[in-house]
């Protein structure tokens, strides 16, 4: 991995102090339940805003992921934790914070026969039966051509299912080093054969071109992606990928643009953007 200088963040990437007391309320559900969020695992830039306005993306099967991604701050090894009260829990948690649209992600399980699909379903299940005006996004990971996994993991009734693909297709081998980059695109085509609303996204920041996004772009459209994020990599530790470039707000306008021209539905496309960043938008 190249060595470089660590580039000072610009203005557009400054984000607000959250609201302390909703902020707070939301910690406290969480801590209470046992629960992970991505918001916390993750290093989101928008925990503060979210939290702030009383919502989290939820993240089950753990905190460590089987993969060793170079741009994720989540914990990796060898995951001990398969918790069958987790989906309750989760669906608990969603009803005392009066959640109106949950999103659910998870670690990658790939350990499991199954990549952790049943817990999956029981927990779109458990917040249904809990809480059945809620709307749900899965952000699922790659089930490594199990489809059978992938069908029981989007059966449950959620209302969109999100497979990231993170990067551009001339950087997939180096960022995801455990990832297949059409296995990906594979699985977004199934899920919208099976007739679920689709989204991804991508990180700008990492050593893409132009072209590279254009051709993720294409090539998500051409697999029936309805929805597209697009935001900046922000470097978690030292240990991490270096940022190699902090992308303009003006690149990400242009990108929403083409995006929209090319038969996307939706294109989020901004630095600040994640994948469950205003997702209730997405139905």
């Amino acid at each position: 991995m190249e060595k470089t200088t660590k580039k000072r963040k610009p203005d557009w990437l400054k984000v607000k102090l959250p609201d302390s007391r909703s902020y707070q309320s939301v910690k406290k559900v969480v801590d209470h339940y046992h629960l992970h969020t991505i918001c916390q695992s993750g290093n989101c830039p928008n925990m503060g805003e979210c939290w702030g306005a009383g919502t989290a993306t939820f993240m089950i099967l753990g905190d460590i992921c089987t993969r060793s991604c170079s741009f994720c701050a989540v914990k990796t090894g060898k995951p001990t934790e398969y918790d069958l009260q987790e989906p309750r829990r989760v669906a608990e948690a969603i009803r005392l914070m009066n959640i109106k649209h949950a999103v659910i992600t998870s670690v990658n399980r790939d350990e499991l026969k199954d990549k952790g699909a049943e817990i999956w379903y029981l927990t779109v299940k458990a917040i249904k039966g809990l809480n059945p005006a809620t709307t749900i996004e899965t952000l699922i990971p790659d089930v490594q051509g199990v489809w059978t996994a992938l069908e029981r993991m989007i059966s449950a009734g959620q209302e969109v299912v999100s497979h990231n693909l993170e990067t551009v297709k001339r950087l997939h081998k180096k960022i995801k080093p455990q990832a297949n980059y059409n296995r990906s695109l594979e699985q977004t085509k199934r899920t919208k054969a099976y007739g679920k609303r689709t989204k991804s996204g991508i990180m700008l920041g990492l050593g893409e071109t132009d072209d590279d996004v254009f051709e993720v772009m294409e090539d998500l459209i051409h697999s029936g992606c309805d929805v597209f994020t697009i935001g900046q990599y922000l470097q978690p530790t030292k240990k991490h990928h270096p940022v190699i470039e902090f992308v303009h707000p003006d690149k990400f306008a242009m990108f929403k643009e083409t995006g929209e021209k090319m038969g996307f539905e939706i294109v989020e496309s901004h630095p600040l953007v994640r994948s469950s960043y205003h997702a209730e938008r997405h139905l």
